[in-house]
C-alpha cells in the first residue's frame, strides 16, 4: 500500500474538494488529473461525498482520499466508498487507532506541539497543518517544526496560488491544501487550467 508520505509527494497541491452534486464528481477529477493534480481530497462535509469518491475512483490516475474525517463511522464508510487516505481536521487517538490499525495512510490536523506530540507517540509523523493561515501561517509552522524535525506537513487553510510558492519553499512541507484549484461557477477547462499552474508551483 502506499504510504502517506508517498500520496503528499505526488502533487505539490491537493485539491480539497466541497461537492454537493456526485454527477460533476468524476469530469472534475478528469480536469484535475489531467491538469497534473492526482491527489484529490473530497471533504465529507456534503451528502454527496461518499458517491463523489467512489465516482473519482473510476478515473484513471486518480488518488482519492476523503477529508474532514472526524469519527470512526466516518472512517469506515469512506473506505467503504474506495478512499485510498485519510485526511481529518483534528488528531484523536479514538480516531486515529483504527486508521492505523487499518494500515489506510492517514493525515491528521495538528494545530500546536501537544498535537503533535500526540501523533507522535501513535508513531505518526505526517500531519496537516489547519487552519494553517489563521494559525499563525508559515512563521508559526517554522516555529513548531524547528523541535519535531522527523515530521513533514501540508498546510491547509486559507492558502492560495499566490501564498504556496513559499510555504512549498519550506523543506517539511511536502505539499499544501487548497480549495482555489476548484472556483465557483469555473468550466472543467478553467479548472484543467488551473490546476496545471498549481502543479508546477514546487520547483
Amino acid at each position: 500500500m502506499t504510504t502517506i508520505t508517498d500520496i503528499m509527494r505526488t502533487s505539490a497541491v491537493i485539491p480539497v474538494l466541497v461537492i454537493d452534486d456526485a454527477a460533476t464528481a468524476r469530469p472534475l477529477a478528469e480536469a484535475l488529473v489531467a491538469g497534473g493534480l492526482k491527489v484529490l481530497e473530497v471533504t465529507l462535509r456534503t451528502p454527496a461525498a461518499l458517491e463523489a469518491i467512489a465516482e473519482m475512483k473510476k478515473v484513471p490516475g486518480a488518488i482519492v482520499g476523503a477529508g474532514t474525517v472526524v469519527n470512526p463511522d466516518q472512517f469506515k464508510q469512506a473506505v467503504d466508498a474506495g478512499a485510498e487516505f485519510i485526511v481529518s481536521p483534528g488528531l484523536t487517538e479514538r480516531l486515529a487507532k483504527p486508521i492505523i490499525a487499518s494500515g489506510v495512510p492517514f493525515l491528521p490536523g495538528i494545530a500546536n506541539a501537544a498535537d503533535i506530540m500526540t501523533g507522535l507517540d501513535l508513531g505518526l509523523t505526517n500531519f496537516k497543518f489547519f487552519p494553517a493561515e489563521a494559525n499563525g501561517g508559515l512563521k508559526a509552522l517554522k516555529a513548531l517544526a524547528a523541535p519535531f524535525y522527523q515530521c513533514s506537513f501540508c498546510p491547509t487553510g486559507g492558502i492560495t496560488e499566490a501564498s504556496a510558492p513559499e510555504w512549498l519553499s519550506f523543506k517539511p512541507v511536502l505539499c499544501v491544501g487548497g480549495s482555489w484549484v476548484t472556483p465557483k461557477g469555473a468550466t472543467m477547462e478553467e479548472v484543467e487550467a488551473i490546476a496545471r499552474a498549481a502543479s508546477g508551483l514546487r520547483g
